[in-house]
């Protein structure tokens, strides 16, 4: 039975009057500890986040599991208890004593069934996943009718209908929790209903309990009155908010993005209402304190992110369109869900309702109010400044140090929760009651300042205002220091500086005429692509990169250079004075070979710019030397393989582990990061590698017919990238799409077929990609395949040198012509340390060509194959009276050898396309008794 409870306000939340009744006044049957003490989950859950955050490359499924840990798991459980206790104030009701041990309950199976589904995702133990999944939807269904029998014996006032939201919520995380055991198990190939999972989940159980949560708490955390029309327009809201989600989640299910589309301007819509009334009431008591400013951060955060993603589904709305800008979007914008919105607004209202609940007095609130508030301004500031910098095409040591500046800012919460408890735990147990000392002069002075309403233990605004510039200045800071240390991610330091004149005759530019060209660049093309100037004319240039997915840059013959830029992005080039013909390119490896280019013609010009060729393309170009591309010398002049490998080489790990025995079908859940970083190829000759994984080539990934492989693309680069697996078939529109840096993709595929099968970057132009060391093998054993004493993995690859630390040359990758031929990356590696093998053993040899261009001819010598397997036949079987002498694959093909060294030795393994054995593509086995 539902008791009506006492009404008395806490005199440790101030309101003005004809504000909503504060959440936790009153001194109810749980205890007001009750309340913040189910809170410490929360942190528990957020602590877990930070440690995940910090280890996340050795972490299976890392951003699954960050997004997870905050969503699922801190914010799932703030809301199950904070929504029984609005829904207890706001209908006037009683928790009994048998009341808070159902809470307990409900809290425990609801926990215990978020560890379980967190644990059986990662590792790919479904009935696990399904088990937890389980117990939260049971849990939330419960929660739920609680909530319902709750509103029904309650009396009503202004705000009760905003309970609502809370039962209306509660109808979304079943379903969206039920959803996502499925994808967990049987899959989702489509991606249709991970999109609706997404959408119940975080505008449906998230979105609407934190509406109509923050439709009483706002004006409550303010101090001030709520807005006369809040009532009225909350209840117009939700109908537009759930019917948005409803839409929006059938859409995605069934493909239709003109759906998706309607359900997505409707929520906007009703959150359009539910802001009018929390603007009036930040304009009424603009926010001070850290609850408040942290909070009113985090709404904008989930404004801002439900635009963005309105306008970059758009492509996706007319019929028959595929819903990939939609997913796209949701992709982009579920970090900073995370981030911005969901943890801000957490961590701003249980700063405001952790002392209020925990109450005392006014003093104790206070005590533990000021714990919260403590440099409340500069963990504001450098928490949405890093996040904003983490929006922006920068590079990826900025985005990571911002990152880390981020967590630093928010995890600061937990240890001053802990702070806040104890200390205002303390001022309870010793009953201070004090008089604040009358002020003086200035003291009074800022106390009329601040009003009668202003919280006392709220910092001076100079204070504030001092700390959020200390964190501006951080952010500042920190993308100062990776712009230096990553110069080539940000371009040209003179980039917009005036370009100097190819004349020394020309007219100084501070007189000379000015004309203005707007540029774009897509599709690997400037348009327009030739732009004619009378001499004595200053060029300036607005490029924009429209391209949807790849980055692009200008670099002028002249030495004028622009910033790389993401799509979408833009900026202005002053060329400066124009005397002669000028060629341009884009310097993305590969961007100027596929035709690129941009001819600045100078009208009535003597001749072209004798920097660069006036068709600034490939007419012309002697392929018969060897520059190393646009960086400078090619580092192929340092090549001498009878070198010893550098201090530090550690070889690529060629050893194929048995594969685990299994019941049925695995899923492997993997993170795999791109990276760009200086390696060495060979002793002494090092480029600037595009990997996976960070090794070049990739891990290689090892399962059985039947398995199932997550594979989430993180692009830590500077340029987009993708990723194309061979090993499962499947529609290349969406999984195969290429990102922007800083974003992620998952790639999810059954394999059918057994093979070794290659997988590698298929962004254009593909060829620099694959020469530049994004490719890798995914073995995959067929259910007959007998075992053997040893199995290695040799994939082979092709490096075209550009310059020392530089990356690949384009113009030699043409003319087909390696520098090196490798094997797992780096030339001749296993002559410095050889395969171990022993005699009698038997041994099987797994090749790959990874190409791009060059085919092999895998040969032992001094010894002889008695299997051989080739693109998924058997060519000899174990045979006993013949056998084969190579292995022959094209670029993209693959098999395996066995066979059995007869004695002792040394036994070298070379690709028998000699001159490729002598470019490095060798290595020996070392056989022992």
């Amino acid at each position: 039975m539902v008791e009506r409870g006492t009404s008395t306000q806490d005199p440790g939340a101030p309101l003005t009057p004809g504000g909503p009744t504060p959440p936790g006044a009153g001194d109810r049957a749980p205890g007001r500890g009750f309340w913040a003490m189910r809170d410490l989950p929360t942190a528990a859950w957020l602590t877990l986040a930070v440690i995940a955050s910090a280890a996340h490359r050795s972490l299976p499924a890392a951003p699954w599991l960050l997004l997870h840990l905050v969503f699922l798991g801190a914010i799932t459980h703030a809301i199950l208890v904070w929504s029984q206790h609005f829904a207890l104030a706001l209908t006037r009701s009683t928790l009994t004593v048998g009341g808070r041990r159902t809470q307990n309950t409900r809290l425990i199976l609801a926990n215990v069934g978020i560890a379980l589904v967190l644990t059986g995702v990662p590792l790919g133990v479904w009935p696990l996943t399904v088990g937890g999944a389980a117990l939260l939807i049971v849990a939330v269904i419960w929660h739920g009718i609680s909530i319902i029998r709750r509103l029904r014996g309650a009396l009503t006032g202004p705000f009760t209908r905003t309970v609502r939201y809370y039962i209306v919520s509660a109808t979304c995380l079943p379903v969206g929790a039920a959803l996502g055991a499925w994808i967990a198990g049987p899959g989702d190939p489509g991606g249709r209903l991970t999109l609706a999972h997404a959408i119940i989940n975080a505008l449906g159980w998230i979105g609407l309990t934190v509406a109509g949560t923050l439709v009483t708490l706002w004006p409550t955390m303010l101090r001030t009155r709520a807005d006369d029309r809040a009532s009225a327009n909350a209840a117009r809201a939700l109908p537009v908010l759930a019917g948005g989600v409803l839409v929006a989640a059938l859409g995605a299910a069934a493909g239709v993005g003109a759906l998706v589309g309607l359900g997505l301007i409707a929520y906007a819509a009703g959150l359009g209402l539910l802001g009018v009334s929390f603007a009036r009431s930040a304009r009424r008591t603009p926010p001070r304190s850290f609850a408040t400013l942290s909070a009113g951060a985090g709404v904008l955060w989930w404004a801002a992110c439900l635009v963005v993603i309105v306008v970059r589904s758009a492509p996706a709305w007319p019929i028959g369109s595929e819903l990939t800008p939609i997913v796209q979007a949701i992709d982009w914008a579920a970090p900073f869900l995370a981030a911005g919105f969901a943890a801000q607004v957490l961590l701003g209202a249980l700063s405001y309702l952790v002392p209020v609940v925990v109450g005392g007095g006014p003093t104790p609130v206070r005590v533990g109010t000021t714990a919260f508030d403590r440099l409340g301004g500069l963990r504001v500031s450098t928490a949405n400044v890093a996040l904003f910098v983490c929006a922006l095409p920068v590079p990826s040591l900025v985005r990571v140090a911002s990152s880390v500046l981020y967590l630093v800012a928010m995890a600061a919460f937990i240890p001053l929760l802990l702070i806040a408890l104890r200390r205002q735990s303390q001022a309870k147990r010793a009953g201070l009651r004090l008089e604040a000392p009358a002020p003086d002069a200035a003291g009074d002075a800022s106390a009329r300042r601040r009003g009668p309403m202003a919280p006392e233990g709220e910092q001076p605004r100079g204070r504030r205002a001092g700390q959020a510039v200390a964190g501006l200045l951080a952010i500042i800071l920190v993308a100062a220091i990776g712009g230096a240390l990553d110069p080539h991610a940000l371009g040209s330091a003179g980039a917009f500086t005036p370009g100097p004149s190819t004349n020394s005759t020309a007219p100084d530019s501070a007189n000379a005429p000015v004309r203005t060209v707007q540029v774009t660049a897509a599709n690997m093309r400037f348009t327009p692509s030739r732009i004619e100037v009378p001499v004595g004319t200053r060029l300036v240039i607005e490029l924009t990169n429209t391209d949807p997915e790849l980055v692009h840059d200008l670099v002028l013959a002249n030495g004028v250079q622009g910033s790389r830029l993401a799509p979408g992005a833009s900026e202005t080039i002053d060329v400066g004075v124009v005397s002669g013909d000028v060629a341009g390119w884009c310097s993305i490896a590969g961007h100027r070979q596929m035709g690129m280019t941009l001819d600045i013609i100078a009208t009535d010009a003597p001749g072209a710019d004798d920097t660069g060729d006036a068709a600034g393309g490939m007419e012309g170009m002697d392929h018969g030397t060897h520059s190393g591309g646009e960086g400078g010398e090619s580092a192929a002049a340092l090549i001498d393989l009878s070198k010893s490998p550098s201090d530090g080489f550690e070889p690529y790990g060629a050893v194929l582990d048995p594969l685990p025995k299994a019941d049925g079908p695995v899923t492997h859940r993997i993170t795999l990061p791109v990276t760009e970083q200086v390696q060495e190829v060979a002793p002494g000759v090092t480029q600037r590698l595009w990997t996976f994984g960070g090794t070049a080539p990739g891990p290689v990934f090892h399962g059985r017919v039947g398995d199932t492989f997550v594979v989430t693309l993180v692009n830590d680069g500077t340029i987009g990238h993708s990723i194309d697996f061979h090993a499962g078939a499947l529609a290349p529109d969406q999984p195969m799409r290429t990102i922007a840096p800083g974003e992620s993709l998952t790639y999810t595929f059954t394999a059918t077929r057994s093979g070794i099968w290659m997988y590698h970057c298929s962004t254009m132009p593909m060829s620099a990609h694959i020469a530049n060391g994004m490719y890798g093998a995914v073995i995959i054993e067929p259910d007959d395949l007998p075992e053997v004493d040893r199995s290695y993995a040799l994939v082979q690859g092709e490096y075209y040198l550009g310059p020392q630390g530089g990356e690949v040359d384009m113009d030699r990758v043409m003319t087909g012509d390696p520098d090196l031929v490798t094997f797992n990356g780096y030339a001749a590696q296993y002559d410095h340390a050889p395969l171990p093998a022993r005699v009698g053993e038997r041994v099987r040899v797994w090749v790959l060509d990874a190409g791009p261009n060059r085919a092999t001819s895998f040969h032992v010598v001094g010894g002889q194959f008695d299997t051989v397997w080739s693109e998924g036949r058997y060519l000899i079987n174990r045979a006993r009276d013949t056998g084969s002498q190579s292995l022959g694959l094209q670029p993209a093909q693959g098999g395996f050898v066995e066979l059995v060294f007869p004695e002792a030795g040394h036994y070298p393994f070379v690709s028998h396309v000699m001159i490729d054995a002598e470019r490095g593509a060798h290595g020996i086995f070392e056989v022992a008794d």
